[in-house]
């Protein structure tokens, strides 16, 4: 990043650095064993596929639809409750989670976790917005806070199995003391710094809930991306349990390391390209950079469908493409969220996002049933074919973003439907 980035980095405020480290940290922690947990589950309770896969699957759907609520009452009622109720709610799920012993406490924490982060992400990603009214700084801070997740992610495995603690079930406890602290640091920034006691301040919406849902169905360009992005988180969650999955029933050699490898070349990928794609790629509309990243991930799926399962390097390098992707889809969907929401409603429009979970939660389940009943290479045969539907989706919001004409609402008093920058 060149001095002017650095400049706009040290300006944010403190609300928002928050935010930031409390996502490396979370992160982090979560890293070391979450994507092992498919590991714990078959060893601890010799569960199959499918069986894991609805364990990890139901309670994450049922919390988009949370999700989505929870980002209009943030909207109406303020940020500041709900960040530290949602932190509070993953500090004990991580607590159980690492003292569980019984499948149904497993189902019970898991089921926390995934609603603690429906409550927490959506009114922390809408603060970028409420808190820094550069466009450029904002999109900025958003690109670096998805920077500062994977710099978690690359460090989580390495000091994981470097004290010996990977695939361990206590290490949760790490995660859930990272996110009390997070909490404690909500607490004390609305209390006392300046951008938390003016974000306490700020005027909320009066729209209700069926009015918000009402603003939501007329901007048709943002439902259509929504659905591209449910598919596209949906193809790209098969990267991750169900990888593991397929992998682990095959008798993969070196499962974990293998594992822990993919990982950090997932997470160091992001670390050292996202940026310098972010140069690279800044020229184009963020629909053609979306475009772009699907491309990339439609690649990673061949590869995955047609490597022998004891390569290795293979399986690497197939990560490395997939990151690629990643690290030009996930930054940009954020943007994407932040550039078509009216500034009232910015938090109903990432609570909407939320409904991104109903892809990522339902990938372990659809995935553990496709591997037990057809195998990992069908599957991955099938995403790439679903990443075509995704850029065809891509393609009709660029040209509905084209046709539509301007429309103002009384309930926001903003363009919705509009030709949105985030999709011209």
């Amino acid at each position: 990043m060149d001095r002017q980035w650095w400049q706009s980095l040290h300006g944010l405020p403190p609300l928002i650095w928050i935010v930031l480290l409390g996502s490396f940290f979370g992160r982090g922690t979560y890293f070391m064993v979450w994507p092992f947990l498919a590991i714990l589950l078959y060893e601890k309770f010799a569960l199959g596929p499918g069986a894991i896969g609805v364990i990890l699957s139901v309670s994450a759907m049922a919390s988009a639809v949370l999700g989505f609520y929870v980002g209009s009452l943030s909207d109406r009622y303020g940020r500041r409750s709900i960040l530290i109720i949602g932190t509070a709610i993953n500090a004990l799920a991580f607590l159980i989670l690492a003292l569980a012993e019984s499948l149904a406490t497993f189902v019970v924490s898991i089921t926390l976790c995934s609603i603690g982060r429906a409550i927490w992400e959506p009114p922390a990603s809408a603060l970028f917005g409420d808190l820094i009214r550069d466009v450029k700084s904002r999109e900025l801070a958003l690109q670096f806070r998805y920077f500062l997740i994977n710099v978690g992610a690359a460090l989580g495995p390495i000091i994981g199995v470097w004290a010996g603690i990977s695939a361990q079930q206590s290490t949760f406890g790490l995660t859930a003391l990272s996110y009390f602290l997070l909490c404690l640091g909500f607490v004390w920034a609305f209390r006392y710094s300046v951008a938390g006691r003016e974000s306490v301040a700020q005027k909320r919406t009066v729209t209700n809930f069926s009015g918000t849902l009402r603003v939501l169905r007329q901007d048709r360009i943002f439902l259509v991306v929504v659905m591209a992005n449910i598919l596209t988180l949906f193809i790209y969650a098969h990267f991750d349990t169900s990888l593991v999955q397929y992998l682990t029933r095959m008798q993969t050699p070196a499962l974990v390391g293998l594992i822990s490898s993919m990982i950090l070349i997932n997470a160091l990928t992001i670390v050292f390209l996202q940026f310098p794609l972010m140069r690279v790629m800044r020229g184009l509309c963020v629909n053609n950079r979306m475009t772009v990243g699907v491309l990339i991930l439609a690649m990673g799926q061949v590869w995955f469908a047609l490597n022998p399962v004891h390569w290795i390097y293979g399986w690497l390098g197939a990560t490395f493409v997939v990151s690629v992707a990643e690290a030009i889809l996930f930054p940009t969907m954020s943007i994407q969220i932040d550039r078509m929401a009216p500034s009232n409603l910015r938090g109903s429009y990432f609570g909407a996002s939320s409904f991104y979970s109903f892809g990522w939660s339902s990938a372990p389940l659809v995935g553990g049933f496709v591997i037990e009943w057809f195998g990992g290479s069908t599957l991955y045969w099938s995403m790439f074919f679903l990443c075509g539907v995704v850029l065809i989706l891509y393609r009709r919001s660029h040209r509905m973003s084209q046709n539509t004409p301007l429309v103002e609402t009384p309930l926001t008093k903003a363009v919705v439907g509009v030709k949105s920058p985030g999709t011209a």
